[in-house]
């Protein structure tokens, strides 16, 4: 069984950052592409970043230059580096989990596994 567990989200200030972890169980980790997500409240789920099998990084192009991704295969775990802080940027953050290669990192529809998510909170 699949499981993703996220940590370390929490309440910041603008201009501060956040570490993000996304521990994977009972997943061949470094097969297929891992991703984060984010969701404001009324808004639609969005792509952040992802890592793939081939090692390549994925972004959305508004939040390159402050977030980084990156996995540590022996541990299971997914990171997300979060830097300079935007209120824009408030929204409970999702690891997902691919099982097919196919389909734009940033869509929904490739993963079939999600955690619970972990809330992010930026005060201007």
């Amino acid at each position: 069984q699949v499981q993703l567990v996220e940590s370390g989200g929490g309440s910041v200030q603008a201009g501060g950052s956040l570490r993000l972890s996304c521990a994977a169980s009972g997943y061949h980790y470094s097969d297929y592409c891992m991703a984060w997500f984010r969701q404001a409240p009324g808004k639609q789920r969005e792509g952040v970043a992802a890592v793939c099998d081939s090692g390549g990084t994925y972004y959305a192009a508004s939040l390159k230059g402050r977030f980084t991704v990156s996995r540590d295969n022996g541990n299971n775990t997914l990171y997300l580096q979060m830097n300079t802080l935007k209120p824009e940027d408030t929204a409970m953050y999702i690891c997902a989990a691919a099982v097919i290669h196919g389909g734009a990192w940033y869509q929904t529809e490739k993963y079939r596994h999600w955690g619970q998510g972990t809330q992010v909170t930026v005060s201007s």
